[in-house]
């Protein structure tokens, strides 16, 4: 059968609950057992056995109609009848405590009733037409999605498959993962009969496959459960290391977290603020992390302060008086309620301390926003139901396969359907999915239009490109982090502007070298696969797209006179100025030199500002007839593979002649060029930089200004 079983006479690990945190009390299986023997309950009744479940849903759902859940539970159990679990009790005590699992979590009518029916078609006679002839398409595809789980390989040589399945079976319905947590939360309850060997295999698996599914579809409530009875399985010592210090800390006689607690409950009653506050005791997993930061535990490193009030605008309320009337510690301060985690989390986070050093952090949220973070997904309810309450769309006899569009589907799962579609092969696919996974925190950066790109934490603006633009981010050619020109391989922080530059070229390439920068799926697999339909042009690129050396100039220079100027002395020769080389129609002056040569630059020059600092005279002068002109250009761009032959075929096609070039060496991805032109008509001058602006990897094209 498909669920573990255990002998509540030999439980294993159980985490102990802190006497300040309330509970509902764990149901007695061994009763329950009993409840569902003793037969159902007359047509029409809800039966006893289901009644805890029943209680929990209308908590969440005072409307609900039970009808669906008293005809699955009377399905199940005469389906389940006679079959026992390991540990003695009657199998249908395992649906019904994964059923109630989830009405706890605030799961609608439709999760529960397929959750009670989740191993009819596994385990007995019962077929999927069946329950969809019973119970209708969502319940049918639910047990589908499931069933299909359930017969997953979890060996270590099957792992990417058992992915990839989880995968798909989440992007097409989330309630089908919600269920399935569910399910391995409650025999990781009662894994006590299995083997140790057989313990710690499916411990593993859900700490690598499980545990992180559970975290991105934000349903924490199982998550935090799932993390202690593995951290109990796989480190027993340092399990019991941290149950005896957690329970020390309940025997105290003096609580700073509670002291605190009153401290602000009074503060916001004095601003008339309408809260609830409470204390949230750290889960095991939680308390072995601060213990490893921080060393010695203080009282109030066991908990956490949860505020919980009505409104959004209450939030920022409650944590302007904190921050008022309390010590706060500003570089504890998270705002994910105007930019909410990928998982759906919203909440402010904040600390304050206590004159003795001791700090206490505080979670601000709605209630809303609590039950969101609590459980995920599972409380958002029927992704598909229509408006006004009507039946959900119908879906066909397709496997679990066939996605189905979902509109509450998270961002990142969106993107790992996507490149998990695109993986070249099974070692790709799985080597970067455990990368994706094992990323316990995500950044969120904004585009120049507003939008926003939810990034794992160490994202570059590689990952940044090609999770805006796929893959036709191969023609990316640099980026702008706040304003200021950055290199694709810059890390990106949270909250930071990036603005893409994109290429025009449609043939454009990616470089070898940005493997190395990426550390997205999208990214990797992106390049990857470029590179593979592409193995001579990606070997043969060079490790410079530019010359490291000056270009040789092509003549000589001519010499800098200007018969287009004119000087109030017509006796004087007249040269151009080559630190700003002015042209038509440019406002210049004049300064007499050696030789009686006047020299002419423009009124901006900073050459001209010095020369009237040294009490040189000026001499006016002004353009002629002559509408030819030299001018020095100086080109910024990104290297890249044929950019020095596009730049100077753009500027021939404007007429311009090349006099003299120079290409700086590569500094960080970035190239300056400096180019002295000849033009018929200076009047071709801004076309001319327009054209330069416009070759791919060009980003900037400005006069010569030299100091």
């Amino acid at each position: 059968m498909s669920a573990e079983a255990t002998n509540p006479a030999t439980p294993g690990p159980v985490v102990p609950t802190v006497a300040r945190r309330k509970a509902r009390p764990r149901i007695d299986l061994r009763r329950l057992g009993l409840a569902a023997l003793l037969g159902n309950a007359a047509r029409g009744r809800l039966p006893d056995a289901i009644g805890h479940v029943a209680e929990a849903h209308r908590a969440h759902y005072p409307d609900a109609d039970l009808e669906p859940l008293r005809r699955a539970y009377v399905l199940a159990e005469s389906s389940h009848r006679g079959q026992m679990r390991k540990s003695g009790e009657p199998y249908i005590t395992h649906p019904l405590a994964v059923t109630l699992i989830l009405a706890e979590l605030g799961a609608e009518t439709t999760t529960l009733t397929a959750s009670l029916l989740h191993d009819t078609v596994e385990d007995t006679e019962v077929t999927l037409d069946q329950v969809g002839e019973e119970f209708g398409a969502e319940v049918r595809y639910l047990v589908d999605g499931v069933t299909k789980l359930e017969k997953v390989d979890y060996g270590a040589a099957a792992e990417p498959e058992t992915f990839r399945k989880m995968l798909v079976a989440t992007g097409s319905d989330v309630r089908v993962m919600s269920i399935k947590l569910a399910d391995r939360l409650h025999n990781m309850r009662t894994l006590g009969v299995m083997r140790r060997e057989k313990q710690e295999r499916i411990a593993k698996v859900t700490r690598d496959v499980l545990i992180p599914l559970a975290e991105r579809l934000g349903v924490q409530a199982l998550k935090t459960e799932l993390e202690d009875l593995v951290f109990a399985i796989l480190h027993p010592e340092e399990y019991e290391h941290t149950r005896e210090l957690i329970a020390a800390n309940a025997a105290r006689a003096d609580d700073p977290l509670a002291d605190i607690a009153d401290e602000v409950r009074g503060v916001l009653r004095e601003a008339d603020i309408p809260a609830e506050v409470l204390i949230r005791p750290r889960h095991f997993v939680s308390v072995h992390r601060v213990s490893r930061k921080r060393g010695e535990l203080r009282g109030c490193d066991f908990g956490r302060l949860l505020v919980l009030v009505n409104e959004d605008a209450d939030c920022y309320a409650v944590l302007g008086e904190l921050h008022t009337c309390l010590t706060p510690v500003v570089s504890e301060f998270k705002d994910f309620i105007a930019v909410p985690k990928f998982n759906l989390y919203q909440s402010l986070h904040t600390a304050v301390a206590r004159a003795d050093g001791q700090v206490a952090e505080v979670l601000i949220r709605t209630h809303q926003m609590h039950k969101v973070a609590e459980a995920g997904v599972v409380a958002l309810g029927n992704p598909y139901a229509q408006a006004g309450d009507a039946p959900a769309a119908d879906t066909s006899d397709d496997t679990v396969d066939d996605e189905r569009a979902d509109p509450t589907r998270p961002g990142w799962l969106s993107r790992l359907l996507d490149w998990q579609k695109a993986a070249p092969d099974t070692d790709t696919f799985w080597s970067t999915l455990r990368e994706d996974l094992a990323q316990d925190r995500e950044i969120t950066v904004f585009r120049p239009d507003g939008g926003t790109l939810g990034l794992p934490e160490g994202a570059t603006c590689v990952d940044a490109a090609y999770a805006q633009y796929g893959e036709d981010a191969h023609a990316c050619i640099g980026a702008r982090v706040n304003g200021r020109l950055a290199t694709l391989s810059t890390v990106l922080r949270d909250g930071d502007t990036v603005q893409l530059l994109m290429g025009q070229d449609p043939a454009s390439e990616p470089s070898r070298e940005w493997l190395e920068h990426a550390h997205t799926p999208a990214a990797r697999i992106a390049i990857q696969r470029w590179i593979a339909t592409h193995p001579a042009t990606a070997a043969e690129e060079p490790p410079a797209p530019v010359p490291s050396r000056p270009v040789p100039e092509p003549q000589a220079p001519a010499p800098r006179t200007a018969s287009a100027v004119v000087a109030d002395r017509p006796d004087v020769t007249v040269r151009l100025a080559g630190c700003c080389t002015p042209v038509p129609p440019d406002e210049v002056t004049g300064f007499a030199v050696r030789g009686g040569v006047v020299t002419v630059h423009r009124v901006e020059c900073a050459a001209v500002a010095h020369m009237k600092g040294t009490g040189r005279p000026e001499m006016a002068v002004s353009w002629g007839d002559s509408a030819a002109c030299r001018v020095t250009l100086v080109a910024e761009s990104f290297g890249r593979p044929h950019l020095l032959a596009d730049l100077t075929e753009a500027m021939a096609q404007e007429g311009a002649e090349i006099v003299s070039a120079t290409v700086e060496p590569p500094s960080q991805q970035r190239v300056r060029h400096t180019y002295t032109v000849e033009l018929p008509d200076a009047a071709h001058l801004p076309a001319l930089m327009r054209a330069m602006r416009n070759v791919p990897g060009v980003y900037d094209v400005d006069r010569a200004q030299h100091q």
